[in-house]
């Protein structure tokens, strides 16, 4: 609260720095909550004077809003930008570090995929140092429901989704033709995994869509709180025990976690 024993004439006209620095504090406070100028005030601890001011000169550029029986808002001006923000930075580059970082660790192959249609996109791949080279690649496509990574995406999806994706991701006579001697899991099966992802903010791929193939997803999220991209980690069956799997979790979401994060999303 310096601010209030600040001789008048300083306090009347904030200038440089420090009024940019008060102004980003104000809109902070409202995205925090505050929602009057009493509020603003005892948070960023400036007088009721210097806020109106300042919180007035963000009204009139769209940077927040004032809105009757409610207070101020965050404005228009920030979704603008938020957006214009996203669009100027790509996601992969954006998830690359993340993702170096990842197969430095695991030593494993690492995805960053998008839905298309009902299919995952493969975005970026770290080929991995265990095992043999995957046959995934950039610009490849897979079906959602059979896919780590597509599961990861689905997450948030309902189970008529789940079973729609399910149901035509199916091969002919119930086999999956690179696999002749796997049987398919029932939807119910299906259905109870999809449950325990979803509890668990991850999901696996267990030899579903590609013989002695097994990965860890975990989704991404932009600051809508919308998964709009997925992680893995993947590896051979020899490489990627089920014991591994349940250790790379909190690997694989903290990655996602710090990706999320350059979006806008929070934890």
């Amino acid at each position: 609260m310096q601010d209030e024993v600040t001789p008048p004439a300083k306090d009347a006209a904030p200038t440089g720095t420090q009024t940019l620095l008060r102004g980003l504090a104000v809109i902070h406070a409202v995205a925090a909550g505050a929602r009057d100028l009493k509020a603003i005030a005892q948070q960023i601890g400036t007088t009721r004077s210097t806020t109106h001011r300042l919180a007035s000169a963000l009204v009139e550029e769209r940077y927040l809003r004032v809105l009757p029986q409610v207070g101020y808002l965050l404005g228009p001006k920030l979704i603008e930008l938020g957006f214009q923000a996203r669009e100027e930075v790509p996601l992969v580059m954006l998830a690359t570090p993340w993702l170096d970082e990842l197969s430095r660790l695991t030593g494993d192959t690492i995805h960053l995929g998008v839905r298309d249609g009902d299919e995952v996109l493969y975005l970026h791949k770290n080929p991995g140092r265990n095992g043999p080279e995957m046959r995934s690649r950039v610009g490849h496509r897979m079906p959602l429901a059979r896919t780590g990574i597509g599961k990861a995406l689905l997450l948030d999806a309902t189970p008529q989704e789940w079973q729609r994706l399910y149901q035509i991701s199916l091969p002919a006579a119930g086999h999956n033709p690179l696999w002749p001697n796997h049987p398919e899991q029932s939807w119910e099966q299906v259905f109870a995994r999809m449950q325990t992802y979803v509890a668990g903010g991850y999901s696996f791929d267990l030899e579903d869509n590609e013989p002695s193939i097994r990965c860890v997803a975990a989704p991404i999220r932009d600051a809508s709180r919308q998964i709009i991209a997925a992680i893995s980690i993947a590896s051979t069956v020899p490489y990627m025990p089920l014991e591994k799997m349940q250790q790379l979790i909190p690997l694989a979401q903290k990655a996602a976690a710090g990706i999320s994060a350059e979006l806008g999303g929070k934890a």
